[in-house]
């Protein structure tokens, strides 16, 4: 007979064969001193420096870092960059940094750029410096898959970790971003300082042999964090540097005849032991510090339980008014006057007649569906840690391929609701649903790419990504989707509980409340409500370049948010069904769909007061991705509203006698 005892110890015995993994490219690099290269099969000497596009708050455009005319090496060293960096417009480049583990660098030059006034290409590209320190551009420098960090104190008592730092600064009246690290006291207003030192700072956690299975002693650790302090340095002696020298570098306002301007730029390393720091722990310290991410946890959860508290009570008014309605249904002899004083079965034989432009609705519905599976897909692996910040690119990239693969759910639901309507034209469904959504998406994409190629950003699209895209869609999605639709087409059609009239019932006047517009506004606030403060922070680590790592909270609110809309669409169907108004197809779907009309709003709210943008092409770009956002939030929101409704209809005229 098998004892707890003995299944103790076989779990025991099965614990000790596991052995743990590391995610592609998330796994530890063990780096070792010179002095300890006997271990060159598992350490490395040389840590690479990698540069990644700039960009701003002050405009959506990001540029390469060599736009800039900064010291470059040879590109052709470059990391590969995976489909979802591509598309976010990160383009990751090798440094001129020559950085070797516990090798401190006092002070050493990396280049030296010379511009002539008489040169119109070195007045340009000393225009383009003043541009992006005019506009506040910043580096963003990775070492050891980590973001290269720049820490200062806010309010003298809370230090900010910043994944990305200027690359120079323009002295203002309004805003003087100068002051943090050049003395401006004496700086006219206009003037531009262009920080051309950094003072890296690596520290390293040293793991014994019985910690990480190999041991390096004091000559080898991996790299837990890399702090960077940025420093305008007027260099005047260039076989000697000074890196201590805090003399301001000032870019001239212009060059005239054959005068010359050279900038230098320099760096200084310096290694720091920490052992209390694990390597698991190294990300703590940018997404504890982070402003706007240090999330009031207080405030969300009382949002989440208002809101839960309110689709609590919105399902159990519905459940007991219904629970009567039914039983007085099925109960009372005299049927006319129950139908005098409830509403909804008097329209029992009209509530299943097919819509007007039913072939679209199907088309929405299935591109919902394919949305829907696609976010839900994304969500689970996110919480699973499979798509953390450390994995840049990969939640993009989960994405889109989750869409391209979904492609057969939205055939199959565009084909069985379509069918359901009575629709023969089968061919121009599957087409429609193939086309008319993701062709929208692509071409506002390609449009926003278009701005991008004619401003030089780093953002546009590479010809070929743009290939390797269409490709997804036209040799993947569009081919699952007709097999979806296949056999959506072969299934049986959805019997419905109640025969439908010939002759449509005539709709008496409606009162406010229960008439088109209204209702649909109304269903869109509760919805809402639950996700706007999430959004906040979702808004914020696209366009301000903050991390965001809460999915599991995000999971947690769109299940909110299902639920919500579910049952806020269910209860504006009641009640125009109360008022024997049956046209319930379109109005269920646009009832939660019109939530996306509220996240415009609220993206417009965020770009007049988070955001300095000002140019048109910006402009144009902001409100142009936000379409793509809002219309795909239509899609899903509106599918989520639509199948709701679609099981409280079935589900209440078939438990009632129907004569």
């Amino acid at each position: 007979m098998i004892t707890t005892a003995s299944l103790f110890v076989c779990a025991l015995s099965l614990l000790t064969c596991v052995k743990a993994f590391y995610l592609p490219g998330l796994a530890p690099v063990n780096y070792c001193s010179k002095t300890g290269e006997d271990n060159a099969n598992t350490c490395k000497n040389e840590i690479p420096l990698y540069v990644n596009r700039l960009n701003t708050e002050e405009s959506v455009i990001p540029f390469e870092y060599h736009h800039f005319d900064f010291c470059t090496t040879d590109e052709t060293q470059s990391p590969v960059e995976n489909l979802g960096q591509v598309v976010f417009g990160e383009r990751i480049r090798p440094s001129p940094y020559k950085l070797n583990f516990m090798e401190n660098v006092d002070c050493a030059a990396v280049c030296t750029k010379t511009y002539k006034g008489s040169n119109p290409e070195s007045l340009k590209k000393l225009n383009l410096l003043k541009m992006g320190m005019a506009l506040y551009y910043q580096h963003h420098w990775i070492l050891d898959n980590m973001p290269v960090t720049w820490c200062y104190l806010v309010d003298k008592e809370k230090t900010y970790c910043s994944t990305g730092f200027p690359m120079g600064c323009q002295v203002r009246r309004d805003l003087d971003t100068c002051t943090p690290i050049v003395a401006t006291n004496q700086a006219p207003v206009g003037a531009y300082f262009l920080f051309n030192h950094v003072d890296i700072e690596i520290t390293y956690h040293s793991g014994a042999e019985e910690e990480w299975g190999v041991g390096f002693g004091e000559n080898g650790g991996r790299i837990i964090s890399a702090k960077i302090k940025p420093a305008s340095i007027r260099h005047t002696n260039t076989e000697k540097l000074d890196c201590n020298a805090r003399t301001p570098l000032e870019i001239p306002n212009m060059l005239t005849g054959d005068e010359t301007f050279s900038i230098t730029y320099s760096y200084r390393v310096t290694f720091h032991r920490n052992n209390t720091i694990k390597w698991s722990s190294r990300w703590d310290y940018i997404l504890e510090s982070m402003p706007h991410t240090n999330i009031q946890w207080f405030s969300i959860l009382n949002s989440l339980v208002i809101v839960l508290f309110l689709s609590g009570m919105v399902a159990m008014i519905l459940l007991r008014t219904l629970h009567k309605d039914i039983a007085r249904y099925n109960q009372m002899e005299c049927g006319e006057d129950a139908q005098e004083e409830f509403g909804w079965k008097l329209v029992h034989g009209d509530v299943f007649r097919p819509p007007r432009r039913g072939m679209l609705l199907a088309v929405f519905l299935g591109s919902g569906a394919q949305v829907f599976g696609m976010t839900l897909v994304t969500l689970a692996f996110a919480c699973l840690g499979f798509l953390s910040p450390a994995n840049r690119g990969a939640l993009m990239t989960c994405a889109l391929v989750a869409w391209v693969l979904l492609g057969a759910a939205a055939g199959y639901v565009s084909a069985r609701i379509y069918k359901s309507f009575g629709g023969r034209r089968w061919k121009s469904n599957i087409l429609l649903t193939s086309m008319v959504c993701p062709g929208v998406v692509f071409s506002l994409f390609f449009i926003m790419n278009l701005v991008l190629w004619g401003k030089g950003s780093s953002a546009a699209i590479p010809f070929s990504t743009l290939l390797a895209l269409l490709a997804l869609w036209f040799g993947v999605s569009v081919p699952l989707t007709f097999i979806g639709a296949y056999f959506g087409f072969r299934k049986r059609i959805l019997d419905h509980p109640v025969r439908t009239n010939q002759i449509p019932r005539q709709i008496p006047e409606q009162s406010l409340y229960t008439q088109a517009v209204p209702g649909v506004v109304m269903g869109g606030v509760l919805p809402f409500g639950c996700i706007f403060i999430q959004l906040f922070f979702i808004l914020n680590s696209l366009w301000s370049s903050q991390m965001y790592y809460m999915f599991g909270f995000l999971f947690l609110v769109f299940v909110i948010l299902v639920i919500t809309c579910s049952e806020t669409t269910i209860l504006l169907c009641y009640f125009h069904l109360c008022a024997e108004d049956y046209h319930w197809w379109w109005r269920a779907f646009l009832s939660s769909g019109s939530t996306a009309a509220y996240l415009f709003v609220y993206c417009c709210h965020y770009f007049v007061t988070k955001l300095n943008i000002e140019d048109a092409a910006s402009t144009f770009l902001y409100f142009g991705y936000t379409l793509i956002m809002v219309f795909l939030f239509f899609l899903l929101t509106g599918t989520i509203g639509f199948m709701a409704c679609l099981w409280f209809v079935r589900k209440i005229y078939s438990v009632v006698k129907v004569d």
